[in-house]
Order: C-alpha cells, then structure tokens, then sequence
C-alpha cells in the first residue's frame, strides 16, 4: 500500500513592511516648489550671466523679469507650508544641535562612514548645516537682489556691494545645493521618503537610528 505525501500546512503570506512616517503632505509640496523655483532661479541666471547662453535668448527682458519674480517667491512656498504642525516641527528639530551631531560631524571629518559612528535624529548634523546655510543664503539674495531691482532705493556704493554679494554668493549657492542634489541621486530611499512621505524601517535605523527608535512612526503602505 502506497503512502499517500505528506500534506504540509502552506506557509503564511508575509505582507508588505510597514514604512515609517516621514514627511507630510505640506513638506513634500513646500519642497517641490521651493526646487522648482530654485531651479527656475539658477537657470535664468546662466542666461543672463553665461554670455555663451546669453545668445540664446531673444527677449532677455522677459529672463531678467522671471528672474526677478521667481526670487522674490522663493520663500513663499515654505510661509504658506508653515501652516502645517509637521512642518513647524521639522523646522524645530533643524534648529537643534545636540551632543549626537557633534559626534556626526567628528565622524564625518575623519571620513568615517560606519553607521554607529553617525548616530543621526531626523536629520543629522549635515542635514541641519545645509538647512540653516541655505536659508540664511536664501534670504541674503532677496535682500541684494531687490536693492539691485529697486535702484532708487540705496546709494550707488551700496548696490555695487549688493551686486558683488549677489553675484558671489549665487555661485556658492550653485555649489552647494548641487552637492545636495548628488548626495540625494546616491541614495534612492531617501528620495522615495521625499516623494512619498515614508521610508523603509531598515534605512531609518541605518541612517537616523535615534529617530528611528521614536514611537508613532509607523505608516502603513
């Protein structure tokens, strides 16, 4: 008598791993707008500046005006995004430097990529100099760049100045936020966090491992 296989219960179905909260509705917009303003910014100014680029525009009026209008909303996106209690409570914790950060940035002068090496919160100390140098850059551009708009304003001495800073200042900003756009093109969870609001749970206790240890962070798919 043959013996009939034995019958094994099916394996349960795993389902998806829960995300971990990230950025809200309001944060992922304000980020949005504000790259596409600066982009429309850095863009418009290679045209003005650049005379190989310069050639190319017909109505270099109409470039100088959307270079105008867009720096002065440059702002606006993060005003209105303020309206948000997760946006204000991001900006609380980029205003925050602790003991941890310090360790990040040791760890990070001696070029050490361990991840125990870089405890992080929410953003690491990095995260948290880029925030404070952009805004502070951001908003010295729109001081000097409205005295350079507003002629009738300010002395002549003074807009010379302003054009100098203006002018300098660009390009370092050109620099650095471009560094940021490669750093984010090396990391894809990062960027899906700012598309879609969460990220994996391994990339948060890897990356940010002391916000990763906080409650309340789970969003399901």
């Amino acid at each position: 008598m043959s013996r009939q296989p034995e019958l094994r219960p099916a394996a349960k179905q795993q389902g998806p791993a829960p995300r971990l909260r990230r950025f809200s509705p309001a944060e992922r917009w304000a980020h949005r707008a504000t790259a596409v303003l600066m982009g429309v910014c850095g863009t418009t100014a290679a045209f003005l500046y650049l005379p190989a680029l310069a050639e190319l525009v017909g109505r270099r009026a109409l470039v100088v005006t959307v270079h105008q209008w867009s720096g002065v909303a440059l702002p606006v996106p993060v005003l209105i995004a303020l309206a948000s209690r997760a946006l204000r409570a991001d900006l609380s914790r980029l205003n925050r430097f602790g003991p941890h950060d310090r360790r990040w940035l040791r760890a990070a002068l001696r070029r050490d990529g361990r991840p125990s090496s870089r405890p992080a919160d929410k953003f690491n100390a990095g995260q948290k100099l880029y925030a404070a140098w952009v805004a502070g850059a951001t908003l010295v551009m729109l001081g000097t760049g409205l005295m350079m708009w507003f002629t009738h304003l300010t002395p002549l001495i003074w807009r010379t100045g302003a054009t100098f800073v203006h002018d300098w200042l660009a390009l370092t900003l050109a620099i650095v936020v471009g560094g940021h756009i490669g750093k984010a093109m090396g990391d894809a969870e990062a960027r899906r966090g700012m598309r879609t609001g969460s990220v994996a749970r391994e990339w948060a206790e890897r990356e940010h491992p002391l916000w990763h240890q906080q409650p309340d962070r789970e969003q399901p798919r």
